[in-house]
């Protein structure tokens, strides 16, 4: 015995053709979630490529930035415990008495050739002197107040002595020019 809906169909060529395109419709709606489906998992893996990118990119930029950092920081530590290597062949220099300089001129010489060649090895690697002088301002970004004192014909705030020059490596501090300031007021 045949099925009645197909009888139907042979009876009616529009039913047919109507049954005929809804398979097809249905083939069609197989593909188009078929090719939705291709072009989200296209979307997704384009995301994650491009995140990766970024990543990469960022990965790239901290590496530069610390071996940027390495090459001119990288010494600080040598370059502070060489900080009191200049401060006693300064103080050599300035004591030496003009009779020492008479008797010893040569080894007093060699003494400020050798602190001649250290400054140049510390600009070479970026190590700058933070030299103040009596009566600059006191800035505490870059000295340290050793002390406080009430001088006349001064400023609060005005540098009254220098005791030891501090130290720049590029932009960083090694070290603060240690100072004396003045307490006056009004």
């Amino acid at each position: 015995m045949a099925d009645p809906k197909e009888d139907d169909f042979l009876d009616d060529p529009e039913a047919a053709e109507a049954e005929a395109y809804a398979e097809e419709m249905e083939e069609i709606d197989e593909g188009e979630l078929a090719l939705e489906e291709i072009i989200a998992e296209r979307d997704q893996y384009k995301d994650r490529f491009m995140r990766a990118l970024a990543d990469a990119e960022n990965a790239r930029k901290r590496s530069e930035k610390d071996r940027r950092e390495a090459e001119n920081y990288g010494g600080s530590k040598l370059a502070r415990d060489m900080l009191p290597v200049y401060d006693n062949m300064k103080r050599a220099l300035e004591a030496a008495t003009e009779e020492q300089r008479t008797i010893s001129g040569p080894l007093l010489e060699g003494i400020e050739l050798t602190m001649r060649e250290l400054l140049n090895v510390f600009k070479k690697h970026g190590i700058d002197i933070i030299a103040p002088e009596v009566g600059d301002r006191f800035d505490p970004k870059v000295h340290q107040a050793m002390f406080e004192a009430p001088v006349p014909d001064t400023k609060a705030g005005d540098i009254i002595q220098v005791a030891a020059e501090g130290f720049m490596l590029h932009d960083r501090l090694l070290r603060p020019a240690q100072v004396g300031v003045s307490s006056m007021t009004g």
